[in-house]
């Protein structure tokens, strides 16, 4: 399926159109009907067999201008049904049905049209498909702008469109930022209508997202949990089971004073990471070292400079335990400044959501959480949701892996 990519701005929300492709693809119409007759052939025969059934020469101006007997003028880039039907001397039906998969419809006529509709560029026109069904083949992905770095938006992406790139279904992403009333794109996509479903990411335990979508009967999945009632799809990373076997290896490695950098304390991950936490100084007989003054979402410059401080002092931690790649690297930045090694003075344990952060320092003892996956979990339970599966059964959680680059630890 030939799409394409469009960018624009509504309302103050930036707008990116990943349509689901495997390219960007132009044709000229006029070419198709000029030289299609050649180029578009099947077994040797024509595509092209004259006017489809039940339709005169004048039935042609779909959009498409027109010569004098029904050939179109150059330069028009967008074919239609009834160019579809024109080529193949098929009805505008049967095309339609064949282009939806329709039962009904044989599998050779099925692929004679979808190579037409390929080579010619054909995408349905959105406008129409809202208008004639009510859906807009859309899927809105809501993301703070926070969680760019690091590539944690790409990777969700590529992830959401691995699984769209077989549907009709487009992505749209929405980014904004949570200093700003996280409620302001949910309205907006609802109150115009603009998606048939939404993902949403950086749950709180009481989310007025989830609560209002569910008032309003809008199919949607999570990036992350709740805990207010309502079941919904989503997909989660097990932050409890990570942190937890954080605090193991750093046990191992013999260290005893443990700093955490929890998310803030609004998120339902921070409570998960927070049990994980203090499962393991209760387990292990560890002390903590808190950190009262940053999160993972403090700005990095901020954790560095705290990090220093920290390092500088009499009292300072042994071990660290990052819910993030990019505060790993800016808390081991204030670190390094002070003289201090990783592995000697400190141990630190971090999730990424890339795995990358041994090539910087292969001393880290790094998990990865896939973000690929997690885009298609959510991509899979949103889809299944608008099909009108049950919520239950669209819930998945993964858990944390031992990157292949973090240090070799015998237990």
């Amino acid at each position: 399926m030939f799409t394409h990519v469009i960018s624009g701005n509504i309302q103050s929300f930036w707008t990116i159109f990943f349509s689901v492709s495997q390219g960007l693809h132009t044709l000229k119409v006029a070419r198709s009907f000029t030289t299609g007759a050649s180029a578009l052939c099947k077994d040797k025969k024509p595509i092209y067999h004259g006017l489809p059934q039940g339709m005169a020469s004048g039935d042609m101006n779909d959009g498409i201008e027109t010569e004098p007997g029904g050939q179109p003028l150059p330069g028009n880039e967008r074919p239609t049904l009834k160019t579809i039907a024109l080529m193949t001397g098929l009805g505008i039906t049967t095309v339609s049905r064949a282009l939806k998969d329709a039962p009904d419809i044989g599998a050779d006529t099925k692929e004679r049209v979808r190579q037409v509709a390929q080579q010619i560029g054909y995408q349905p026109n959105r406008a129409g498909v809202r208008l004639r069904t009510g859906k807009t083949n859309v899927i809105a992905l809501v993301l703070s702008v926070d969680e760019e770095l690091m590539g944690f938006t790409t990777q969700m992406v590529f992830g959401i469109t691995e699984i769209l790139s077989s549907t009709q279904y487009h992505l749209v992403v929405t980014p904004h930022t949570h200093a700003k009333d996280p409620m302001i794109p949910i309205r907006y996509i609802l109150d115009t209508g603009s998606a048939d479903g939404v993902i949403i990411s950086k749950m709180q335990p009481d989310d007025p997202r989830v609560r209002f979508m569910t008032e309003r009967n809008m199919p949607f999945a999570t990036h992350g949990r709740t805990d207010m009632g309502i079941v919904h799809p989503y997909h989660d990373f097990d932050n409890e089971a990570y942190v937890y076997e954080a605090m193991r290896r750093l046990s191992q490695c013999g260290r005893e004073r443990i700093a955490v950098l929890l998310p803030p304390e609004q998120f339902s991950y921070h409570d998960y990471a927070r049990r994980g936490f203090n499962r393991g100084l209760r387990d292990f007989g560890l002390t903590e070292f808190p950190l009262t003054s940053i999160s993972n979402d403090t700005p990095l410059d901020q954790i560095r400079d705290e990090s220093r401080a920290l390092m500088l002092s009499d009292d300072c931690p042994d071990g660290l335990v990052s819910i993030s790649g990019s505060s790993t690297i800016a808390f081991i930045a204030g670190i390094e400044e002070t003289g201090k090694k990783i592995g000697k003075d400190i141990d630190v344990v971090s999730k990424q959501s890339a795995d990358f952060l041994n090539w910087l320092r292969p001393e880290i003892h790094t998990m990865n959480e896939d973000i690929k996956l997690a885009g298609r979990e959510l991509a899979r339970a949103l889809l299944a949701r608008i099909d009108g599966k049950p919520a239950e059964g669209l819930q998945t959680l993964s858990q944390p892996v031992w990157s292949s680059r973090a240090p070799k630890f015998n237990t």
